[in-house]
């Protein structure tokens, strides 16, 4: 297969008013990089409004532009998953659809990939504009709490927002797992890394697709999928409560020898309280993994394509698309180590 030499993929929800001009900026960021030679790749997420249309409008009318509609809305991360399986570039750019990011960097970040000898070239963010205090502080902490408690050095301050080599992308589309954090995968692959600093723009239309409830959810993604913090803390909570129940049990003790046991319904009341919301906790956090490795275990295709637009040239490894028959079989990582093991053998 003949590769392009850049693949812009761009994950869409609702954005029927930005789609034109993210068409017309993207296309000439990409034609003053590497000139015809791209695709750029949008992916309709199950979009209520008429982003579908414009893209089949905006794909009859320019041959390097792919259109991928998902049979329904999938969710951010596997609408990228599904862009990133199918596109072919031999560099990569994923950016959002709102245009915070500016694809104008393109050339700029093109640029320190080669200087740098880099496979990947993620962007920090310096300056947010347009956004709250609310979400810039929440964003400023959960970044820095999560890199506390992973296991995996996670840059602070980036989106998706990154320009990728094909080799580190091919790692990246080696890792099958449901609930996706992209950038902490894409962290996890290693390779030679380079940070970009950018200020990021206002939206240029429509609202945040991300509310309250979908950055709880996607903070407690990143958490389960790169850490066990939560499992430790669990178990220091408990060897800790044990030693505070040793020092309870003296102090009755003591009490009941010298005479001075205490009635109270008040102090037994609040210690249970307090026992019970740990346990609570506890479980809530063993219940979250137990949770993952169920979804897991099922092995559903992470996405399902049900209409394209232009020509695609990958072949959807990760998830199913109508009409392109089975998903190739992954082997069992213990197939791998018995395969590994025979050749050595061998």
């Amino acid at each position: 297969m003949t590769r392009p030499a850049l693949s812009v993929v761009i994950p869409c929800y609702n954005e029927e008013a930005c789609l034109e001009q993210l068409h017309a900026r993207v296309s000439a960021a990409a034609r003053s990089a590497v000139g015809d030679d791209h695709e750029i790749v949008l992916i309709n997420d199950g979009s209520r409004d008429a982003s579908w249309s414009v893209m089949q409008r905006l794909a009859a009318a320019d041959p390097r532009l792919v259109a991928i509609n998902l049979s329904r809305n999938h969710g951010h991360q596997l609408a990228l998953t599904a862009g990133l399986d199918l596109c072919a570039g031999e560099q990569i750019l994923v950016i959002d659809a709102d245009l915070q990011d500016p694809p104008e960097l393109l050339i700029d970040m093109r640029a320190t990939m080669v200087e740098q000898q880099a496979d990947v070239v993620y962007a920090v963010r310096r300056k947010r504009d347009g956004e709250t205090f609310f979400k810039k502080a929440t964003a400023s902490a959960f970044y820095r709490v999560l890199d506390r408690v992973t296991d995996v050095p996670i840059p602070l301050d980036t989106g998706d927002f990154r320009l990728m080599s094909r080799r580190a992308l091919d790692a990246f589309l080696s890792l099958p797992e449901q609930a996706r954090f992209i950038r902490g995968m894409v962290a996890w692959v290693g390779f030679r890394q380079v940070p970009f600093l950018y200020d990021r723009h206002e939206r240029l239309a429509g609202e945040s697709k991300y509310p309250l409830a979908k950055m709880i959810r996607f903070a407690l993604d990143a958490v389960t999928g790169f850490s066990t913090a939560p499992l430790r803390f669990a178990s220091h909570v408990g060897l800790a409560l044990t030693g505070a129940t040793l020092l309870l049990f003296l102090y009755v003790m003591g009490s009941f020898v010298l005479g001075r046991t205490v009635q109270g319904w008040t102090s037994t009341m609040l210690v249970v309280l307090f026992l019970g919301s740990v346990q609570m906790f506890v479980l809530g956090m063993i219940g979250e993994y137990i949770g993952r490795l169920y979804v897991e275990s099922k092995k559903r295709p992470l996405y399902l394509v049900a209409d394209v637009a232009g020509p695609v040239q990958g072949r959807a490894s990760l998830g199913y698309r109508a009409g392109e028959g089975p998903r190739p079989v992954r082997p069992e990582p213990t197939e791998g180590l018995i395969a590994a093991s025979q050749h050595e053998e061998g």
